[in-house]
C-alpha cells in the first residue's frame, strides 16, 4: 500500500517554500513533493508508511503547517458531516445569546469546559440554556445578523465537495434557529441540532428532547451513510470539541480543526494552522480544482 503526506498552511499565508517541502518529505523518506496550491499545500508521494514521523510534524509545526499522512488510496471522500459552532462559523452561538442576555462570562465558562470534555455535555447544554429564560426570541435574528462570521474556506469546501457528487450535513450541538440560516448560506444538504423552546416571544429557557450531543453525532453518520448506501469510511468529519469525538473517530477522515487539546490529543488528524479549504488539500483536491 502506498502513503501520502500531505503539508498544509493558512491560505493567507503563502509561506510554504519548495525548501520546506523538501526537507519534510526528506524527513519522510519521500524522493520529491508535488504542489497541490503553490506555497499553501504539497502532496508527498510515499512507498511506506513511515516509522516514525515526529521530526517531519515538528518541522511541519514550527513553519506554521499541518501534515496529515494516510493511504493514498480512499482519499477523496462522498459525504461531509461538520460540527458548526467554531468550526463551520467562527462564534459559540449559545455563547453570543448568553452575551445578549447578560450572562455572558458564566455561559462562555461552562461552554469552554464541555467543550474540552470536562462537563457532561447534555448536563452543561441544560445549565446554559436556563440561563436565557426570559430573552427575547427576537435576538435571535440579531445575533444571526450581527454576530455570526463564517470560517475561511467554508463555502469553498461545500461547493467543492457538492460539486464532485458529494453529500453535506451539518450536525450540530446547537440549535436549529442557527443551523438552519447556516446551512443554507453555505449549502449543506441537510442540518441538524437541537431546538431552543419559545413561548409569548421569549426563551423558556428549555431545550427540546432528546438533546443532539456525541452520540446523536454519530447516529446522524450511521443514519446518513445508510440511507445513501455508503459506509463510514466514505465520510470526512470535522470539529473541535469533546462531543464530536464520536463521529470523528468513526469517520473515514476525522479531522479535529483548531481543536480544544483534549479533542486534538485523541484525534490523528488535525490541522492546527489550515482553514477549511484544509479538508480539500487532505482530499487531494487541488486549488485548480475548487469549485467556487
Amino acid at each position: 500500500m502506498t502513503f501520502v503526506a500531505t503539508l498544509i498552511a493558512h491560505p493567507d499565508d503563502k509561506h510554504l517554500s519548495g525548501g520546506i517541502a523538501a526537507d519534510i518529505a526528506h524527513a519522510l523518506g519521500g524522493e520529491h513533493f508535488e504542489w497541490l496550491a503553490g506555497g499553501i499545500a504539497a502532496d508527498i508521494p510515499l512507498a511506506t508508511e513511515p516509522d516514525d514521523f515526529e521530526d517531519a510534524w515538528e518541522l511541519a509545526q514550527s513553519n506554521r503547517a499541518d501534515l496529515v499522512i494516510q493511504p493514498a488510496t480512499g482519499r477523496r471522500k462522498k459525504v461531509l458531516l461538520a460540527d458548526m459552532d467554531s468550526t463551520m462559523i467562527e462564534q459559540e452561538c449559545i455563547d453570543e445569546l448568553a452575551d445578549m442576555a447578560g450572562v455572558g462570562e458564566r455561559v462562555v465558562e461552562i461552554t469552554a469546559r464541555a467543550m474540552n470534555g470536562e462537563l457532561d455535555f447534555e448536563d452543561a447544554l441544560r445549565e446554559r440554556v436556563g440561563l436565557l429564560k426570559g430573552l427575547d426570541a427576537d435576538v435571535i435574528q440579531q445575533v444571526l445578523a450581527e454576530r455570526i462570521t463564517f470560517t475561511s474556506g467554508g463555502r469553498e469546501l461545500l461547493a467543492t465537495m457538492r460539486a464532485n457528487g458529494g453529500y453535506a450535513a451539518l450536525v450540530s450541538g446547537g440549535f436549529t434557529d442557527f443551523t438552519s440560516a447556516v446551512a443554507e448560506k453555505l449549502g449543506f444538504d441537510e442540518n441538524r441540532a437541537n431546538t431552543l423552546i419559545q413561548k409569548d416571544g421569549k426563551l423558556t429557557g428549555e431545550t427540546g428532547m432528546p438533546i443532539l450531543g456525541r452520540e446523536a453525532k454519530v447516529d446522524a453518520l450511521n443514519d446518513i451513510t445508510k440511507r445513501l448506501g455508503l459506509t463510514p469510511d466514505d465520510v470526512i468529519a470535522v470539529g473541535d470539541g469533546a462531543n464530536d469525538l464520536g463521529m470523528l473517530k468513526l469517520a473515514g477522515r476525522g479531522v479535529a480543526l483548531h481543536a480544544k487539546p483534549a479533542v486534538a490529543a485523541q484525534c490523528n488528524t488535525r490541522l492546527n494552522f489550515a482553514d477549511l479549504t484544509g479538508l480539500l488539500y487532505v482530499q487531494g483536491y487541488s486549488r485548480a480544482m475548487f469549485a467556487e
